[in-house]
């Protein structure tokens, strides 16, 4: 007997699976406040948090690729030379936001000893 997809019949494991990776919710966030292009979302992820200045645009654009394809963001192409695109949620990312909210109230009562921030990095 053929085993069932977990991500298919476990909500949780296919919500892990869509959010999966270092910057899917901090871009979900950033975008909370409106349409962002490219480069805004990249300077959003590089500013507070040690470390982020290593994204590359490969990553960022698989990243966002991803959140296009779960569904929570929408991409615009406004068929310009030079390019200009726009990122901004779609009716489900916005359903997403309250989430992120809570997944950050949570860090900041229970992860707000320098030393469990750090822990929980790693």
């Amino acid at each position: 007997m053929a085993r069932a997809n977990p991500a298919r019949t476990c909500p949780v494991t296919a919500f892990q699976k869509m959010i999966s990776g270092k910057y899917k919710l901090r871009i979900v966030w950033d975008l909370k406040g409106g349409p962002r292009r490219y480069g805004e979302i990249r300077s959003g992820l590089l500013r507070g948090m040690a470390g982020s200045a290593e994204i590359t645009p490969r990553v960022l654009s698989r990243e966002l690729k991803a959140l296009t394809q779960s569904g929570l963001i929408d991409r615009k192409d406004f068929g310009e030379v030079p390019p200009k695109v726009e990122y901004r949620l779609t009716r489900k990312g916005k359903s997403f936001v309250p989430v992120v909210a809570a997944i950050r109230d949570w860090g900041e009562r229970n992860l707000s000893d320098t030393a469990a921030v750090a822990e929980a990095a790693e």
